[in-house]
C-alpha cells in the first residue's frame, strides 16, 4: 500500500512539473488560454512633425502587444503555403519596405503583375470612409483588407489559405500566448484571420519616417541642404505654394506641398503618362478603373509618396523605370497622351522645358528626402 501511495505522489509531481514547463506551450485543450494575463498598454503613434495625426478604424486600436504580435507575423514564412515566403520577402526593411524588383517575386518565384509598395508612411494613405485606398490600383479600402483579401490567398504571393494559417498559428508554440495577450482570446479556435490582419495593420502602422536632411533644413532652413538640393526643391515646388515661379517642374501638385506636405502624396490617384491610349479602353492595365469599374479611371495608379524614394528602384507599378533620372526624363516629356492623362502634366508650361542642370537639381533634392535612421531600429526588425 505503501509503495501504491509513494508512486501516485510521484506521479502528481510528475504531472505538475511537466504543467509548469509547459505552460502556454500548445494546445492542451479549445479552452485554456485564460490563465495568461490580458493587460494590454494602449499605443498612440506620434506623427512626426507636419504630419497629420495618424486615423485608424475604431475597432482596431493599437497596442504595444498588438505591434508586438504584427512584428512577428509579418516577419514569419508561416503565413505561406510551404513556410518559404513572409511580408517581408517583399518589404525589406533596407529598401524603405519594397523588393528592388520590377514587379514581386511570391512563392516558388512567381512573378505578380505589379511591384512591390513601400510600407513607409503606408498608414497615412487612409482616407477614411474611402472605399479604395491600398495598392496600386486602391482596391482595398484598409489595410486590415488589403492583408485579409491580399497575399495569403493569392497564387502569386504565398498560395495559402486561411484556414491552413488558423490552424498552424492555433497549434503553434508561442503564438496563442501572443493572440492571448493582445487581444484577450480565452480560447486557441478564437485565433482568427481577422486578428491576423489586426495585427499586422497595427505593426505597419509604426513604419513611419521623417528624419531627412530635408526634414532637418525645414526646420533649420538653409543649413542641411546644399545648393543644388535647394535649387531641386525650388523646381519641385514651383508655384505650388502659392508663389509664382519662372520654371516648375510640376512635382508638388500630385507629390503635395501644401495640402500633407510632409507626406510628399496627396493620397490620390492619376494618370501619370507612362502609356499612351487613344480611348479609355486602350491601357493593357486598367489600374484604378479595374477596382472601381469605371472607365474614365482605367490607367490611373496610386500617386506615392516620394519619402525614401532614392531607395525604391526601380519605378512605376511594373518596374520600368530604374533610376530616378529615367523617371524626370519621362515627366519633363509631358508623358504620352491618353483621354484622361492628369492636367499637371497635359496643361503644364514649362515642364517641358527643364534643362539637364534642372533635371540634376531635382534629383539631388529627391535624395534628400532619404531616411536610413530606422534601418537598425529594433522595433521594426526581424525578431527572429
Amino acid at each position: 500500500m505503501r509503495s501504491k501511495f509513494f508512486f501516485v505522489f510521484i506521479s502528481l509531481i510528475v504531472g505538475v512539473i511537466a504543467c509548469k514547463e509547459t505552460e502556454y506551450i500548445g494546445p492542451l485543450s479549445p479552452c485554456d488560454l485564460s490563465t495568461i494575463p490580458y493587460t494590454p498598454t494602449s499605443y498612440t503613434v506620434v506623427s512626426p512633425q507636419g504630419f497629420p495625426p495618424m486615423e485608424h478604424p475604431d475597432d482596431n486600436p493599437i497596442t504595444v502587444q498588438g505591434i508586438e504580435l504584427g512584428r512577428h507575423l509579418f516577419y514569419d514564412p508561416i503565413l505561406s503555403r510551404d513556410s518559404s515566403t513572409s511580408c517581408s520577402s517583399c518589404h525589406e526593411l533596407n529598401k524603405a519596405f519594397t523588393d528592388g524588383l520590377p514587379k514581386a517575386k511570391g512563392i516558388d518565384n512567381r512573378i505578380g503583375r505589379r511591384g512591390s509598395m513601400s510600407l513607409i508612411n503606408i498608414g497615412y494613405s487612409w482616407v477614411k470612409n474611402r472605399d479604395y485606398n491600398f495598392m496600386w490600383d486602391g482596391r482595398f479600402a484598409t489595410l486590415e483588407e488589403q492583408i485579409l483579401k491580399g497575399p495569403i490567398e493569392d497564387p502569386l504571393e504565398m498560395d495559402n489559405t486561411w484556414e491552413k494559417v488558423e490552424a498552424d498559428l492555433r497549434q503553434h508554440p508561442t503564438y496563442p500566448k501572443m493572440f492571448r495577450e493582445a487581444f484577450g482570446v480565452e480560447c486557441y479556435d478564437e485565433i482568427d484571420r481577422n486578428l491576423v490582419a489586426k495585427a499586422i495593420a497595427q505593426f505597419e502602422r509604426t513604419l513611419n519616417s521623417a528624419n531627412s536632411r530635408y526634414d532637418e533644413d525645414v526646420w533649420k532652413p538653409f543649413v542641411y541642404l546644399n545648393s543644388q538640393e535647394l535649387r531641386g526643391m525650388t523646381l519641385f515646388i514651383g508655384d505650388a505654394a502659392g508663389a509664382p515661379s519662372l520654371k516648375d517642374a510640376e512635382c508638388a501638385h500630385c507629390h503635395s506641398f501644401s495640402k500633407n506636405k510632409a507626406l510628399f502624396a496627396r493620397n490620390e490617384f492619376s494618370n501619370n503618362g507612362i502609356d499612351s491610349a487613344q480611348s479609355l479602353l486602350d491601357f493593357a492595365d486598367y489600374g484604378y478603373g479595374e477596382a472601381t469599374g469605371n472607365a474614365p479611371e482605367n490607367g490611373q495608379f496610386r500617386e506615392v509618396t516620394l519619402r525614401n524614394i532614392a531607395l525604391t528602384a526601380p519605378y512605376m507599378h511594373d518596374g520600368r523605370f530604374q533610376t530616378l533620372e529615367e523617371v524626370v526624363d519621362h515627366y519633363a516629356t509631358g508623358g504620352h497622351y491618353s483621354p484622361n492623362l492628369a492636367s499637371e502634366l497635359s496643361t503644364a508650361p514649362t515642364i517641358n522645358q527643364l534643362t539637364a542642370g534642372d533635371k540634376e537639381d531635382l534629383v539631388a533634392f529627391l535624395h534628400a528626402l532619404t531616411d536610413s535612421s530606422y534601418f537598425d531600429k529594433p522595433e521594426w526588425s526581424s525578431p527572429f
